[in-house]
């Protein structure tokens, strides 16, 4: 253990107490743990829902070097779609692993390291669930976005849909031109 202790309180649902695995390599213990999601495990656009229902699974294993944490964890996901901004929902499922150490180690000094029999996942499981986050969630795979005329949802606009676009390279020849409803002094009716 480092010369900080790290005093973890053991009520946290992300803390495990390895009590039961001793210091003996080969022994394990199986986890389940269900609890309400941090409200940092979000990017801009996709989230979990704060204190959202989170399920973990894990198996705890002594080796070594410490407690090897081997599981997944499971989450709802909530977002706007990255084409046509409506609210969207589904699930995450992310695959953890992290070796905790009963001492630090000197060629990794920021791995974690267990406090006592305590090991703490908060980091393990918030930057595996955020790194696993979607960065353009869809509504649906074949979701067409929006207009870029007018901004209208493109599955709601129908098929004919499009907008008489002028190059902007053109707009000053467009004021140039007669207007339809008025005599063109040029042109005599004979």
């Amino acid at each position: 253990m480092s010369a900080r202790a790290l005093r973890l309180d053991p009520r946290s649902p992300f803390v495990l107490d390895t009590r039961e695995l001793g210091r003996r390599p080969g022994s394990m213990r199986h986890v389940r743990r269900t609890f309400g999601a941090p409200a940092d495990w979000a990017l801009d656009i996709v989230r979990v829902p704060a204190d959202a229902e989170v399920d973990l699974d894990a198996r705890l294993e002594s080796v070594m070097e410490g407690v090897l944490v081997t599981g997944t964890v499971e989450a709802p996901l909530i977002a706007d779609c990255g084409r046509c901004l409506e609210p969207t929902t589904d699930r995450l499922r992310v695959d953890v692993q992290e070796l905790y150490g009963y001492e630090r180690s000197p060629d990794d000094p920021e791995a974690p390291i267990l406090d006592g029999d305590f090991l703490d996942l908060t980091d393990l499981l918030r930057d595996a669930v955020v790194l696993a986050l979607p960065l353009n969630p869809l509504c649906s795979e074949d979701c067409p976005g929006l207009c870029a005329g007018c901004g209208g949802k493109l599955a709601d606009l129908g098929d004919g849909h499009s907008h008489d676009i002028l190059d902007p390279r053109w707009a000053t020849l467009g004021a140039l031109a007669p207007n339809p409803s008025t005599p063109n002094p040029s042109h005599t009716e004979s």
